[in-house]
């Protein structure tokens, strides 16, 4: 979908790298400049799965002829990517004035926690971090417990990395329209404040209440992931009432009167212990195989491995294994595209064929 289009991204940590493969995945040909005499990000493995379908070429941005190729490679592109801290691309000589001026229709995209404008610019983060400042992780907890999040998901990649990558997108539209460049400004603060506009809309209709546990996506007996005897877990959210019904109906609590009212908020607590011990009694199989295909709203937590092997992935194949890798398929999907999964490279890999291309563009 992206083919034709050009994404510079400089080696970086986390989102940044996450937006460039999403965009690699859509058919960008993005061009990852990583550090010369590097060993790799550290913490990352030498070909990440976040690299795959990218060009690599190896650079030492303060080396005049290394920052020479760079600047020849923005003027060649139609959005770059960076990572790092406000501040730095301008010190390098690389900020958004000079690569503008190299490339006027340049969509410069920069990822941050706190953006390049605020109180907290300049000061060291992570994703749990922005989060918490943000109010997106207020509800992630039962009552009267810590709130958890899934690692990275929430601010990384769904209030960074995607936001980053609608912004290049619109971007790049507007690009193509006017011919002008803009700047990227993707806070993890901002997007994962932005993504709670949903819970706020049932702030509106009475449905989420500021305190944890006493709403309906936070509280009820009906939502909420319960303990399997195996020590697996099955979880549960049949928030209309037909659903409910048939989620009763298969449990043999039809005809259970403490279970009659729903949204009574005053039985949830109970409610709950009575579940608890009820999916206590059976392996998470068990119930995986009981409510399997019905509308009841229940499913299994699965590992990344464990759904590998699930008759949902045979159909969808959305993880598949690549080199030894374990992998997700590209996400979302085109009827007029095909997608594999294409190989990570080595670092520098790509100079020899970049430069060449570089010169033939000049």
């Amino acid at each position: 979908m992206l083919n034709g289009f050009r994404i510079i991204e400089f080696e970086g940590l986390g989102p940044a790298p996450f937006a460039a493969m999403l965009l690699a995945d859509m058919g960008a040909d993005v061009i990852t400049i990583h550090r010369k005499g590097g060993a790799g990000t550290p913490g990352m493995p030498e070909q990440s799965v976040l690299d795959r379908g990218k060009r690599s070429i190896a650079l030492d941005l303060k080396d005049s002829d290394d920052l020479d190729i760079t600047q020849r490679l923005i003027a060649s592109g139609d959005a770059l990517i960076e990572g790092f801290r406000p501040g730095v691309m301008e010190k390098l000589g690389l900020g958004p004035a000079p690569c503008h001026a190299l490339n006027p229709k340049l969509v410069y995209g920069r990822m941050t926690g706190w953006g390049q404008n605020s109180p907290l610019a300049n000061t060291a983060g992570h994703d749990l971090n922005y989060i918490a400042l943000s109010g997106a992780l207020w509800y992630a907890s039962q009552a009267g417990q810590p709130p958890q999040t899934p690692a990275t998901l929430v601010g990384d990649i769904g209030g960074g990395a995607m936001y980053l990558v609608a912004g290049l997108l619109a971007g790049l539209l507007h690009a193509k329209k006017t011919g002008e460049g803009t700047v990227v400004d993707a806070a993890i603060y901002d997007g994962s404040a932005h993504m709670m506009n949903l819970l706020m809309s049932l702030r509106q209709t009475e449905n989420l209440d500021e305190i944890r546990g006493q709403s309906l996506l936070d509280g009820p007996h009906w939502s909420r992931t319960y303990s399997c005897a195996d020590g697996g877990f099955i979880t549960v959210q049949c928030l209309e009432p037909k659903f409910y019904a048939t989620f009763l109906q298969l449990l043999g609590l039809s005809e259970d009167p403490d279970f009659e009212q729903q949204y009574d908020i005053t039985r949830w607590p109970t409610l709950t212990k009575r579940l608890i011990a009820i999916f206590a009694k059976q392996p998470r199989d068990h119930w995986a195989h009981l409510f399997h295909g019905s509308d009841a709203c229940v499913a299994p937590v699965l590992s990344p491995e464990q759904a590998l092997d699930h008759p949902m992935n045979q159909s969808r194949q959305t993880w598949t294994t690549q080199n030894g890798t374990l992998q997700a398929h590209a996400a979302p999907r085109f009827s007029t595209h095909d997608w594999q999964p294409k190989p990570s490279p080595n670092r520098d890999e790509h100079r020899a064929e970049i430069l060449v291309d570089l010169d033939t563009k000049d």
